[in-house]
C-alpha cells in the first residue's frame, strides 16, 4: 500500500478515485445500493472496474413496488452480482410481534431490518463503496470521501464515497450522459427513496431528505451504526 493513498483529494474524478482505491487497497469489495440515483451512478463506476463486486441490497419487506421492479430490471440488464440481505423475520412476523413497528418505533424497525442485516454482511468485505453526498443532509455535511470503520465486531473496513463533493445536478447529468433508466418514483415526486411507509415526497426540495420518517429522523441508521476511526 503507498503512501497517502487514502487522501482524496477534491478536484479528483470520481472514476481516477475508484481507481486508485481498487489499485492499492486489497481485499473483497462492495457496494451498498438502494438504487437511488447516486448508487447506480457509483455501481456503474465499479461494475465497469470489477464486474463480479457484490451489490448489497436491503430487502426490508417494506420497498414499493416500482423499487423491487428496477432493482429485478437493472441486476438483469448489467448482470450484477446482486446480493439481497433479509432480516431475521420476515415483515408479516415483525408485524404480528411488535405491531406497526416503522409507525411506533422506526428506529428498531431499522435496526431490525437495515442494521443489523448489513453489519453481518460487511464482515465479509474489506472495502465498502457507497453513494452518499454531503449535500444530502446535515448529517451528511461532513462527509469525507475515504473513512476508515469499525464493525460493531470490531472489524475494520475501508469505507468510500466517490461522490461526497457532487451536487445533485452533477448525479443527473451523468445517469443522462450514462444512459442509465432512474427509478421512475423520481418522476413522482420523491427525492429520497427508501421503504413505502417511512417515504413521502418532501415538503421542502432543498432538503431531499425531509420526505423520510415523517420528519422524525434523518436516517435509517446504516451509516451511523458504524465508529469511524481517526
Amino acid at each position: 500500500m503507498k503512501p497517502g493513498i487514502f487522501e482524496a483529494p477534491e478536484d479528483q474524478s470520481a472514476g481516477s478515485f475508484i481507481d486508485r482505491i481498487l489499485d492499492e487497497k486489497a481485499g473483497r469489495v462492495c457496494i451498498t445500493c438502494s438504487f437511488q440515483a447516486e448508487d447506480m451512478v457509483v455501481l456503474d463506476l465499479l461494475r465497469k472496474r470489477v464486474p463480479e463486486v457484490a451489490v448489497l441490497f436491503l430487502d426490508t419487506g417494506y420497498h414499493f413496488a416500482e423499487t423491487y421492479a428496477y432493482r429485478d430490471r437493472m441486476a438483469a440488464l448489467w448482470n450484477l452480482n446482486l446480493v439481497n440481505l433479509t432480516p431475521a423475520t420476515t415483515a408479516a412476523q415483525q408485524e404480528q410481534a411488535f405491531g406497526l413497528l416503522y409507525v411506533s418505533d422506526p428506529t428498531q424497525c431499522c435496526q431490525i431490518r437495515k442494521v443489523a442485516p448489513l453489519m453481518s454482511a460487511l464482515e465479509n468485505f474489506e472495502v465498502w463503496f457507497t453513494g452518499l453526498r454531503r449535500e444530502q443532509s446535515a448529517t451528511r455535511a461532513h462527509l469525507k470521501k475515504v473513512e476508515h470503520h469499525q464493525l460493531p465486531s470490531g472489524k475494520q473496513i475501508l469505507k468510500l464515497s466517490p461522490l461526497a463533493d457532487w451536487k445533485w445536478p452533477a448525479v443527473l447529468n451523468y445517469t443522462e450522459e450514462n444512459r442509465i433508466e432512474k427509478l421512475a418514483l423520481y418522476d413522482q415526486g420523491y427525492l429520497s427513496i427508501g421503504c413505502e411507509p417511512c417515504t413521502s415526497r418532501p415538503a421542502n426540495a432543498s432538503d431531499p431528505r425531509s420526505g423520510r420518517w415523517q420528519g422524525k429522523k434523518t436516517e435509517c441508521g446504516i451509516h451511523t451504526f458504524t465508529r469511524q476511526e481517526g
